[in-house]
């Protein structure tokens, strides 16, 4: 079984709609939103903090445990499909159990 990492760029309401199409997908039987561990360097009393042209869309990142190589490729083919639909930018990343 391996990992597959998802980097979302997008709003929370991107980021249900994409579990909630992973966790209707077969063969799937893990899907988690993990939290952000890199610390954002935004500054809170900077004279520009807050402001709509500075805040920008969130990034998520979604853990999913894949069973077999075929599963991974309709995961990802089935996320580039929705992600293009709601106009959210995605990046996989894959760690491999050995």
């Amino acid at each position: 079984m391996s990992l597959l990492r998802i980097r979302l760029t997008g709003s929370d309401d991107t980021v249900r709609a994409v579990m909630n199409l992973l966790q209707s997908l077969d063969g799937i039987e893990h899907v988690e939103e993990i939290d952000d561990l890199m610390p954002h360097m935004d500054d809170a009393d900077s004279s520009s903090a807050g402001l709509s042209d500075v805040e920008g869309p969130q990034v998520h990142e979604i853990e999913i445990d894949v069973p077999n190589p075929s599963t991974e490729r309709k995961v990802r083919d089935a996320i580039e499909v929705l992600a293009f639909d709601l106009d959210a930018l995605v990046e996989f990343e894959n760690d491999e159990d050995e």
